[in-house]
């Protein structure tokens, strides 16, 4: 147990009393010798090394916050490196926010009291924001037990102590699951509580485990590219469409999903408004000597990133190319169907046909509408949605007969790439030629893309038409105070 020293002056004689450390609790360093060197010596060398090999890069702003990958250090030293050498040396708090790997937590698992321990020496938490957690909301929860054997954060403690200023203090966070909603509410709790305070919030998390080195590849780009969306709903998304692709060894994508989502929402509430990419590697592209091609584990160093600029709505910006394979591929997905063919598609080599996307795919014949279906929110992957939604188009449009093979050669094809919808408090927020309309009146809804402003000119018109038409509503339903208004806009390219 730890000690210190008290000093009597008894009759000219110093006598020192050693006595235990008030109501302390030391989280030992249960990993050291296995993850990361217990040797003092040889860990300061190690990290240090690793820190003076790592990139520099120039990043314009402040960082809010980072993701480090937790794995040993011969593994995943290299890019948590990348990461470290990017912060500033003056934090006085750093919140870490990692994955419960050995026991399932409830909520959010705060460590509250004490010290945390390395063969570096002894961390202070920071008790007064651990216990303004625990008063803000009942989803954080004092639980020492969940921390007692976890990796995922005491691997990062070597790489802040050699980084930073002594005395800094850490608010130790451990998170297994919860929906968008709950994520991002715990995220922005931890901001508020940090509002102000020299504060880094650090985020624990490897990428994906276990497929071969060219897969991990893809599936971890893809992932990494859904972070410069800057929304942890997205994110999240994007990495449940890849789970259920079912792809063959991939146990995870993300092991610290959730923990990235409540970073990412901390970091977004305290101004962050860009991700960079320090440095992706996997466990073969850091070891070769101690890996196998055939089984991997990715990591990824990255920042959020608070610039000042003003944000740019988030968007897949595709290339000409790209708009034509995409045309091309709705093309044969109706073909598909018509021979009877059931084709099955894994990830793309082109990471933005596996974004998350709502899409909607118009059929039209000498100009006249032949079919259009599709959906405003995201459920699928962009590639495969214009798979799905093509076909529907063709065969699914309850107001047109199904496209026969010998139509297909004069229809003509449009896809549209919606934005997010946003709800607006008037129709005088809506512009003409350039948003769409979605309706939605209890359990009844209807939506005209952009393009129909081509037919339907004027406003009261065309929100009429979406009211009858679309939604089987009464005509001026959009006059009801029960009927909810959205907008967005579309990417729209076409044969």
């Amino acid at each position: 147990m730890d000690r210190i020293r008290k000093f009597l002056i008894i009759s000219g004689v110093i006598i020192f009393i050693l006595t235990p450390l008030a109501n302390s609790q030391i989280r030992k360093a249960h990993f050291a010798g296995h993850f990361y060197p217990s040797s003092k010596g040889l860990l300061i060398r190690t990290v240090d090394k690793y820190l003076s090999k790592a990139l520099k890069s120039d990043i314009k702003g402040k960082v809010s916050a980072i993701i480090v990958p937790h794995a040993g250090y011969p593994f995943s030293g290299p890019a948590a490196a990348s990461a470290y050498r990017n912060i500033n040396t003056s934090y006085k708090t750093v919140v870490l926010i990692g994955p419960s790997h050995r026991s399932y937590v409830n909520g959010a698992a705060v460590f509250t009291k004490g010290f945390f321990q390395t063969p570096l020496g002894k961390i202070a938490v920071d008790e007064k924001l651990a216990q303004k957690l625990l008063e803000a909301d009942s989803v954080f929860k004092k639980n020492t037990s969940a921390h007692k054997n976890e990796h995922s954060l005491e691997v990062q403690l070597p790489f802040l102590q050699r980084k930073l200023k002594k005395g800094f203090k850490i608010l130790p966070v451990l998170i297994n699951d919860g929906s968008a909603e709950e994520l991002i509410k715990i995220g922005e709790l931890i901001a508020k509580v940090l509002k102000g305070k020299k504060a880094l919030i650090v985020i624990s998390s490897d990428l994906s485990h276990y497929p071969n080195h060219k897969t991990a590849k893809l599936i971890d780009e893809t992932t990494i590219f859904s972070l410069s969306a800057m929304n942890p709903t997205y994110f999240l998304l994007a990495t449940e469409i890849l789970m259920d692709k079912g792809i063959a060894k991939v146990g995870t994508v993300a092991c610290g999903r959730a923990a990235i989502a409540v970073g990412m929402a901390a970091a977004s509430a305290l101004g962050a408004d860009e991700f960079l990419k320090l440095k992706y590697e996997d466990s073969f592209d850091s070891n070769p000597s101690q890996s196998s091609a055939s089984s991997v584990v990715g990591y990824l160093a990255g920042a959020f990133v608070k610039t000042g600029k003003k944000p740019k709505p988030f968007k897949l910006n595709l290339s000409k190319a790209e708009k034509t394979e995409l045309l091309k591929f709705a093309r044969y997905s109706i073909l598909s169907e018509l021979k009877r063919e059931d084709p099955k598609f894994d990830l793309r080599q082109n990471i933005l046909f596996n974004q998350p996307a709502a899409i909607f795919v118009t059929l039209k014949d000498k100009g006249r509408l032949r079919g259009c279906i599709g959906g405003t929110a995201a459920r699928m992957t962009l590639y495969d949605a214009v798979f799905a939604f093509s076909k529907a188009a063709a065969f699914a449009d309850h107001r047109f007969m199904p496209v026969k093979l010998k139509e297909l050669e004069k229809i003509d094809i449009e896809i549209s790439i919606l934005s997010p919808l946003r709800k607006i408090s008037s129709v005088k927020k809506i512009i003409p030629n350039k948003h769409g309309v979605r309706l939605v009146n209890k359990r009844k809804s209807g939506l005209f893309l952009p393009q129909v402003w081509e037919q339907i000119s004027k406003k009261e018109d065309f929100l009429n038409e979406i009211c009858t038409q679309k939604a089987g509503l009464k005509k001026k339903c959009w006059l009801d105070k029960n009927t909810k208004i959205y907008t967005f806009t579309v990417d729209s390219f076409k044969e």
